[in-house]
Protein backbone atom coordinates (compact mmCIF):
# COMPACT_ATOMS: atom_id res chain seq x y z
CA UNK A 1 0.00 0.00 0.00
CA UNK A 2 0.92 3.26 -1.08
CA UNK A 3 2.22 5.37 1.95
CA UNK A 4 0.00 7.94 3.34
CA UNK A 5 -0.52 11.90 3.03
CA UNK A 6 1.08 12.36 5.97
CA UNK A 7 4.09 10.33 5.50
CA UNK A 8 3.80 11.93 1.56
CA UNK A 9 4.82 15.75 3.24
CA UNK A 10 7.36 14.40 5.52
CA UNK A 11 9.06 12.97 2.63
CA UNK A 12 8.39 16.43 1.19
CA UNK A 13 10.09 18.35 3.89
CA UNK A 14 13.30 15.38 4.25
CA UNK A 15 16.49 16.05 3.41
CA UNK A 16 17.52 12.38 3.01
CA UNK A 17 17.55 12.57 -0.90
CA UNK A 18 19.01 8.67 -0.59
CA UNK A 19 17.10 7.59 1.85
CA UNK A 20 14.26 8.66 -0.80
CA UNK A 21 15.82 6.92 -3.12
CA UNK A 22 16.44 3.48 -1.52
CA UNK A 23 12.83 2.75 -0.34
CA UNK A 24 11.28 3.79 -3.96
CA UNK A 25 13.79 1.48 -5.49
CA UNK A 26 12.65 -1.37 -2.86
CA UNK A 27 8.95 -0.12 -4.25
CA UNK A 28 10.26 -0.70 -8.08
CA UNK A 29 12.06 -4.03 -7.33
CA UNK A 30 8.94 -5.45 -5.80
CA UNK A 31 7.34 -4.63 -8.42
CA UNK A 32 9.84 -4.98 -11.43
CA UNK A 33 12.16 -7.92 -10.20
CA UNK A 34 12.80 -8.95 -13.44
CA UNK A 35 15.32 -5.89 -13.82
CA UNK A 36 14.36 -4.47 -16.88
CA UNK A 37 14.13 -0.99 -18.38
CA UNK A 38 11.62 -0.10 -21.02
CA UNK A 39 11.29 2.31 -23.67
CA UNK A 40 9.06 2.70 -27.05
CA UNK A 41 9.43 3.79 -30.53
CA UNK A 42 6.33 6.28 -30.99
CA UNK A 43 5.16 8.02 -34.13
CA UNK A 44 3.35 11.76 -33.18
CA UNK A 45 1.46 12.81 -36.26
CA UNK A 46 1.15 16.51 -37.00
CA UNK A 47 -2.93 17.04 -36.69
CA UNK A 48 -2.22 20.22 -39.28
CA UNK A 49 -1.34 17.46 -41.68
CA UNK A 50 -3.99 17.45 -44.49
CA UNK A 51 -6.28 15.02 -45.76
CA UNK A 52 -6.28 11.02 -44.52
CA UNK A 53 -3.93 10.01 -47.26
CA UNK A 54 -1.16 12.49 -46.39
CA UNK A 55 -1.62 11.12 -42.44
CA UNK A 56 -1.56 7.57 -43.67
CA UNK A 57 2.12 8.60 -45.41
CA UNK A 58 3.16 10.07 -42.36
CA UNK A 59 2.17 6.44 -40.81
CA UNK A 60 3.75 4.31 -42.93
CA UNK A 61 6.86 6.50 -42.87
CA UNK A 62 7.10 6.10 -39.26
CA UNK A 63 6.30 2.75 -39.25
CA UNK A 64 9.09 1.72 -41.47
CA UNK A 65 11.48 3.55 -38.92
CA UNK A 66 10.59 1.07 -36.26
CA UNK A 67 7.21 2.56 -34.54
CA UNK A 68 5.39 0.68 -32.67
CA UNK A 69 2.83 3.07 -31.53
CA UNK A 70 1.32 6.06 -33.01
CA UNK A 71 -0.05 9.33 -31.21
CA UNK A 72 -2.50 11.59 -32.97
CA UNK A 73 -4.35 14.85 -31.79
CA UNK A 74 -7.77 15.88 -32.77
CA UNK A 75 -8.07 19.39 -33.84
CA UNK A 76 -10.78 22.04 -33.13
CA UNK A 77 -13.14 21.93 -36.66
CA UNK A 78 -13.26 17.87 -36.54
CA UNK A 79 -16.45 15.87 -35.71
CA UNK A 80 -16.95 12.33 -34.29
CA UNK A 81 -17.67 10.82 -37.78
CA UNK A 82 -14.95 12.41 -38.84
CA UNK A 83 -12.22 10.48 -36.52
CA UNK A 84 -14.37 7.41 -36.52
CA UNK A 85 -13.25 7.46 -40.17
CA UNK A 86 -9.40 8.32 -39.57
CA UNK A 87 -8.87 5.98 -36.79
CA UNK A 88 -11.06 2.70 -38.70
CA UNK A 89 -8.60 4.13 -41.94
CA UNK A 90 -5.19 4.02 -39.68
CA UNK A 91 -6.40 0.53 -38.69
CA UNK A 92 -6.87 -0.79 -41.93
CA UNK A 93 -3.71 0.08 -43.35
CA UNK A 94 -1.53 -0.37 -40.24
CA UNK A 95 -3.31 -3.19 -37.95
CA UNK A 96 -0.55 -3.81 -35.59
CA UNK A 97 0.50 -0.59 -34.56
CA UNK A 98 -1.11 0.79 -31.33
CA UNK A 99 -3.53 4.26 -31.50
CA UNK A 100 -2.42 6.28 -28.26
CA UNK A 101 -4.60 9.12 -29.15
CA UNK A 102 -6.16 12.43 -28.07
CA UNK A 103 -6.06 14.33 -24.57
CA UNK A 104 -8.61 14.51 -22.27
CA UNK A 105 -9.14 18.19 -23.00
CA UNK A 106 -9.61 17.14 -26.77
CA UNK A 107 -11.99 14.53 -25.69
CA UNK A 108 -13.86 16.70 -24.02
CA UNK A 109 -13.71 19.12 -26.65
CA UNK A 110 -14.99 16.60 -28.95
CA UNK A 111 -17.73 15.50 -27.02
CA UNK A 112 -19.06 18.93 -26.76
CA UNK A 113 -19.28 19.32 -30.83
CA UNK A 114 -21.04 16.24 -31.43
CA UNK A 115 -23.58 16.73 -28.67
CA UNK A 116 -22.31 13.61 -27.29
CA UNK A 117 -21.49 12.50 -23.56
CA UNK A 118 -17.95 11.63 -22.76
CA UNK A 119 -19.23 7.91 -22.51
CA UNK A 120 -20.76 7.56 -25.87
CA UNK A 121 -17.79 9.86 -27.09
CA UNK A 122 -14.72 7.30 -26.60
CA UNK A 123 -16.76 4.28 -27.11
CA UNK A 124 -17.18 5.18 -30.73
CA UNK A 125 -13.71 6.32 -30.51
CA UNK A 126 -12.58 2.85 -28.89
CA UNK A 127 -15.01 0.97 -31.45
CA UNK A 128 -13.34 2.75 -34.46
CA UNK A 129 -9.97 1.26 -33.52
CA UNK A 130 -8.85 3.77 -30.56
CA UNK A 131 -6.46 1.80 -28.45
CA UNK A 132 -5.41 4.51 -24.88
CA UNK A 133 -5.76 7.59 -24.37
CA UNK A 134 -2.32 9.56 -23.26
CA UNK A 135 -2.11 11.20 -19.80
CA UNK A 136 -2.08 15.17 -21.40
CA UNK A 137 -1.03 18.17 -18.50
CA UNK A 138 -3.49 18.83 -15.47
CA UNK A 139 -3.27 21.71 -13.57
CA UNK A 140 -2.53 21.08 -9.66
CA UNK A 141 -4.52 23.85 -8.89
CA UNK A 142 -7.46 21.34 -10.09
CA UNK A 143 -6.41 18.63 -7.46
CA UNK A 144 -8.31 18.56 -4.77
CA UNK A 145 -11.58 20.24 -6.43
CA UNK A 146 -13.52 16.96 -5.91
CA UNK A 147 -11.51 14.74 -8.93
CA UNK A 148 -12.12 11.70 -7.25
CA UNK A 149 -16.42 12.19 -6.98
CA UNK A 150 -18.35 10.32 -10.08
CA UNK A 151 -19.77 13.89 -11.53
CA UNK A 152 -16.56 15.63 -9.70
CA UNK A 153 -15.47 19.10 -11.09
CA UNK A 154 -12.27 18.00 -13.10
CA UNK A 155 -12.72 16.99 -16.59
CA UNK A 156 -9.80 15.39 -16.59
CA UNK A 157 -9.90 12.82 -14.38
CA UNK A 158 -13.78 12.18 -15.68
CA UNK A 159 -12.35 11.97 -19.31
CA UNK A 160 -9.89 9.14 -17.63
CA UNK A 161 -12.49 7.48 -15.12
CA UNK A 162 -14.82 6.92 -18.31
CA UNK A 163 -11.79 5.63 -20.77
CA UNK A 164 -11.50 2.46 -17.71
CA UNK A 165 -14.96 1.83 -17.74
CA UNK A 166 -15.16 0.77 -21.14
CA UNK A 167 -11.68 -1.06 -20.90
CA UNK A 168 -9.59 1.65 -22.74
CA UNK A 169 -6.25 2.10 -20.56
CA UNK A 170 -4.50 5.32 -20.10
CA UNK A 171 -1.33 7.01 -18.47
CA UNK A 172 -1.44 9.67 -16.32
CA UNK A 173 1.05 13.04 -16.47
CA UNK A 174 2.30 15.48 -13.83
CA UNK A 175 4.12 18.63 -14.32
CA UNK A 176 5.80 20.41 -10.99
CA UNK A 177 7.54 23.01 -10.22
CA UNK A 178 5.00 26.04 -11.53
CA UNK A 179 4.67 26.96 -8.25
CA UNK A 180 2.13 25.01 -6.59
CA UNK A 181 2.19 23.75 -2.72
CA UNK A 182 3.25 20.73 -1.91
CA UNK A 183 -0.09 20.28 0.03
CA UNK A 184 -1.52 20.32 -4.11
CA UNK A 185 1.36 17.82 -5.24
CA UNK A 186 0.14 15.18 -2.24
CA UNK A 187 -3.52 15.49 -3.47
CA UNK A 188 -2.74 15.38 -7.43
CA UNK A 189 -0.88 12.25 -6.31
CA UNK A 190 -3.57 10.87 -4.16
CA UNK A 191 -6.26 11.46 -6.54
CA UNK A 192 -4.57 9.22 -8.97
CA UNK A 193 -3.67 6.29 -6.69
CA UNK A 194 -7.66 6.87 -5.15
CA UNK A 195 -8.42 6.80 -9.44
CA UNK A 196 -6.27 3.72 -9.71
CA UNK A 197 -8.01 1.83 -6.78
CA UNK A 198 -11.05 2.32 -8.42
CA UNK A 199 -10.63 1.22 -11.74
CA UNK A 200 -6.64 -0.29 -12.26
CA UNK A 201 -6.74 1.60 -15.90
CA UNK A 202 -3.79 3.66 -15.33
CA UNK A 203 -0.54 1.58 -16.82
CA UNK A 204 1.73 4.51 -16.59
CA UNK A 205 3.05 7.59 -14.53
CA UNK A 206 4.99 10.37 -16.52
CA UNK A 207 7.20 12.78 -14.39
CA UNK A 208 8.11 15.74 -15.97
CA UNK A 209 9.76 19.29 -14.37
CA UNK A 210 8.29 22.36 -15.67
CA UNK A 211 10.23 24.53 -18.59
CA UNK A 212 8.93 28.30 -17.97
CA UNK A 213 9.17 29.74 -21.32
CA UNK A 214 8.87 33.06 -21.21
CA UNK A 215 9.80 36.12 -18.28
CA UNK A 216 6.91 37.33 -16.51
CA UNK A 217 5.73 39.17 -12.94
CA UNK A 218 6.11 35.86 -11.52
CA UNK A 219 9.65 34.58 -11.82
CA UNK A 220 9.64 30.35 -11.87
CA UNK A 221 13.04 28.70 -11.84
CA UNK A 222 13.13 25.08 -13.59
CA UNK A 223 13.40 22.14 -11.15
CA UNK A 224 16.80 21.08 -10.30
CA UNK A 225 17.99 17.23 -11.15
CA UNK A 226 17.79 16.88 -7.46
CA UNK A 227 14.60 17.60 -6.73
CA UNK A 228 13.31 15.27 -9.82
CA UNK A 229 14.68 13.27 -8.35
CA UNK A 230 13.12 13.59 -4.99
CA UNK A 231 9.81 13.94 -6.77
CA UNK A 232 10.31 10.64 -8.56
CA UNK A 233 10.93 8.53 -5.46
CA UNK A 234 8.01 10.19 -3.85
CA UNK A 235 5.76 9.60 -6.74
CA UNK A 236 6.84 5.68 -6.87
CA UNK A 237 6.01 5.37 -3.39
CA UNK A 238 2.69 6.88 -3.08
CA UNK A 239 1.56 5.39 -6.54
CA UNK A 240 2.69 1.65 -5.76
CA UNK A 241 -0.55 0.77 -7.66
CA UNK A 242 0.70 1.85 -11.16
CA UNK A 243 3.21 -0.54 -12.43
CA UNK A 244 4.96 2.07 -14.09
CA UNK A 245 7.04 4.92 -13.38
CA UNK A 246 7.99 6.87 -17.08
CA UNK A 247 11.17 9.27 -16.17
CA UNK A 248 11.23 12.26 -18.89
CA UNK A 249 14.71 11.17 -20.50
CA UNK A 250 14.54 13.67 -22.84
CA UNK A 251 14.41 16.63 -20.52
CA UNK A 252 16.36 15.09 -17.89
CA UNK A 253 19.60 13.93 -19.90
CA UNK A 254 21.45 10.34 -19.55
CA UNK A 255 23.70 11.26 -16.28
CA UNK A 256 20.02 11.92 -14.39
CA UNK A 257 18.12 9.14 -16.29
CA UNK A 258 21.13 6.57 -14.76
CA UNK A 259 20.57 7.93 -11.15
CA UNK A 260 16.52 8.12 -11.97
CA UNK A 261 16.80 3.89 -12.16
CA UNK A 262 17.58 3.56 -8.95
CA UNK A 263 15.24 6.41 -7.69
CA UNK A 264 12.30 4.31 -8.70
CA UNK A 265 11.87 5.04 -12.24
CA UNK A 266 11.60 1.98 -14.95
CA UNK A 267 11.02 3.23 -18.10
CA UNK A 268 12.64 5.64 -20.57
CA UNK A 269 9.23 6.59 -22.37
CA UNK A 270 9.70 7.37 -26.05
CA UNK A 271 12.56 8.09 -28.31
CA UNK A 272 11.76 10.12 -31.02
CA UNK A 273 10.97 8.84 -34.84
CA UNK A 274 14.06 10.15 -36.70
CA UNK A 275 16.74 10.68 -34.01
CA UNK A 276 20.20 9.24 -34.41
CA UNK A 277 20.53 5.31 -33.83
CA UNK A 278 23.31 6.72 -31.29
CA UNK A 279 20.79 7.82 -28.93
CA UNK A 280 19.02 4.53 -29.00
CA UNK A 281 22.20 2.32 -28.40
CA UNK A 282 23.54 5.18 -25.87
CA UNK A 283 20.36 5.00 -23.54
CA UNK A 284 20.35 1.45 -23.80
CA UNK A 285 23.95 1.06 -22.82
CA UNK A 286 23.24 3.47 -19.83
CA UNK A 287 20.56 1.23 -18.78
CA UNK A 288 23.17 -1.78 -19.24
CA UNK A 289 25.54 -0.29 -16.97
CA UNK A 290 22.96 0.67 -14.22
CA UNK A 291 22.31 -3.18 -14.22
CA UNK A 292 19.42 -3.44 -15.90
CA UNK A 293 18.24 -5.03 -19.71
CA UNK A 294 16.58 -2.69 -21.75
CA UNK A 295 13.43 -3.82 -23.27
CA UNK A 296 11.59 -1.76 -26.22
CA UNK A 297 8.12 -1.89 -25.51
CA UNK A 298 4.42 -0.58 -27.30
CA UNK A 299 2.02 1.65 -25.62
CA UNK A 300 0.54 -1.19 -24.17
CA UNK A 301 3.62 -2.52 -22.77
CA UNK A 302 3.93 -5.59 -24.52
CA UNK A 303 8.16 -6.36 -25.15
CA UNK A 304 8.55 -5.81 -28.94
CA UNK A 305 12.04 -6.21 -28.55
CA UNK A 306 14.39 -7.43 -25.90
CA UNK A 307 18.15 -5.75 -26.54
Amino acid sequence: MGISCEETLDCFKSDDLIGLGMEADAVRRRLHPEGVVSYTVCGRIDPRTSGESAILAEIGKAASMGASSITLCSERTETIEQMELLLRAIKSHFPSLWLHCFSAGEIQSLAQRSGLTLYDTIARLRDAGLDSIPGDVVSLDDATAGVLGETGSNGWFDVHRTAHRLGLPTTACMVFGQGETLEQRVSYLEALRGLQVQTGGFTAFSLRAFVPRAAGPRVIEEPTAVEYLKMLAISRMVLDNIANIEIDFGAQGLKVFETCLRFGGNDAGSLPIGGSAATAEQLRQVVRDAGFRPVERDLAYRTVFLN
